[in-house]
């Protein structure tokens, strides 16, 4: 008798708990009792966006002073707190989304979540902390003045976006840090942290049972719902457009980009193909492989794609010398045109394919990646049942469809583009 054993695939998706706590607080969980590590990773809906009008940065800072001290815990006493048990507490502000991300031994864990506790829910915002956080985003700021990628991606970002709030810079100007009140601070806090915008993942060694009582305690004081103003849909100039920064430096930075094709529509899994195969940070990409390889333009070119609540992104960039960049451009510019006209060929859909289907797991070597994976599905809006469907969605990607999403991206509308330095020729 012949016995034919039949692999069945590995399902990530089973490996997560949806936990409920008494107070309807819900959170994706991974028992995980390898390690005596706890981790969490959450969200709130609202980021740098939701800055209040002639301030951008507000949002920045209030992330940057959340564990400067929260109740009748000053800055140094509450550091002091998290050192003594080794908690690693941590907020951050991006376009949509305020971040935090908590680690600790199991043994601490009551202790790091009171801690969050009062960080989430008392911040105190005091005027020592907010200068002292101004100070450091403000030498920050500086640096990036003389920095020809930070002043690359700043011109890209106002020539995309505009007045909406995405060309604002999240972390403000110099200007602008200077004007933000503590009242700023605090009508932000009360705008956004809110349980009904909470996204919530939890990696580590605890049960269901125990976590749902954590999460009341840790976030069950906040306000039920957000009072977050709108934001406007926002696409790109369909023109596409050129600008060039002024500075005396001899290499020339480049951003080039153009709409991308949003998270949930149909052709966002060829687009992700599509991305790889042109200039997804492999050694076989064709920008890598052209610009790099066959011409020595450049050591490192990449392109990208990015998803935010109201627009899709297509970017990419890279550094040339200034008397190449028009050089470099063009070659740029060909491969684009070249996708958009013949979208990739069979081989290359196949090795893009093997790829992101088998570097997937490389996202999930650590309870933290593992956290921070399950935290940014739900902030797209999936379910835990994407885990298992996400590799099969990029194997049925055909070339009809890249071909479909190179046209959709590269075809309907120009390359924006921004230089930084003295480029020859442009």
């Amino acid at each position: 008798m012949t016995i034919i054993l039949i692999s069945k695939p590995v399902s990530r998706a089973a490996s997560v708990q949806k936990v409920y706590s008494p107070g309807g607080i819900e959170a994706w969980l991974v028992e995980d009792y390898a390690v005596p590590l706890v981790a969490f990773d959450f969200a709130f809906r609202g980021g740098a966006a939701q800055d209040p009008t002639g301030k951008p940065g507000t949002g920045a800072m209030m992330a940057s002073l959340l564990d400067e001290g929260a109740a009748d815990l000053d800055a140094e006493v509450f550091h002091r707190a998290m050192d003594d048990k080794a908690i690693e507490l941590s907020f951050s502000a991006d376009r949509d989304y305020f971040s935090g991300r908590l680690k600790t031994l199991s043994k601490h864990t009551d202790a790091a979540v009171d801690l969050l506790r009062l960080a989430v829910n008392e911040p105190r915002f005091d005027q020592d902390a907010i200068e002292r956080v101004a100070g450091q985003i403000g030498a920050g700021l500086k640096r990036d003045a003389k920095d020809p990628d930070a002043l690359a991606g700043r011109a890209w970002r106002e020539a995309a976006f505009g007045h909406h709030p995405y060309g604002l810079p999240v972390r403000g100007t110099l200007e602008s840090i200077e004007t933000i009140t503590r009242d700023d601070l605090i009508a932000l806090h009360r705008a956004c942290m809110a349980r009904q915008n909470l996204k919530i993942a939890v990696v580590g060694a605890i049960d269901a049972a125990r976590l749902g009582l954590l999460l009341d305690r840790a976030f069950g004081a906040l306000p039920a719902a957000p009072t977050l103003h709108s934001i406007a849909d926002v696409l790109l100039p369909s023109t596409g457009g050129r600008t060039i920064v002024d500075l005396d430096i001899p290499q020339a930075t480049i951003r080039f980009g153009s709409n991308g094709i949003a998270r949930k529509d149909p052709d966002h899994m060829a687009a992700v193909v599509l991305n790889h195969v042109l200039g997804g940070g492999v050694f076989s990409a064709r920008l890598f492989r052209e610009v790099r390889e066959k011409r020595g333009l450049a050591y490192s070119v990449y392109s990208q794609l990015a998803t935010f609540d109201h627009a899709a992104l297509f970017s990419g960039g890279t550094s040339t010398k200034n008397e190449r960049a028009a050089e470099s451009l063009s070659v740029i510019q060909d491969e684009i045109d070249k996708l958009a006209a013949d979208g990739p060929t069979a081989e290359e859909l196949d090795k893009a394919q093997r790829y992101l289907t088998g570097s997937y797991a490389l996202r999930f070597d650590s309870s933290l990646k593992i956290a921070s994976q399950l935290v940014h599905l739900q902030i797209e809006g999936f379910d835990v049942d994407h885990l298992d469907r996400r590799n099969p969605m990029i194997d049925a990607v055909t070339l009809e469809d890249t071909q479909r999403a190179a046209k959709r991206m590269f075809g309907e509308s120009g390359l924006l583009v921004t230089i930084v330095g003295r480029p020859v020729g442009l």
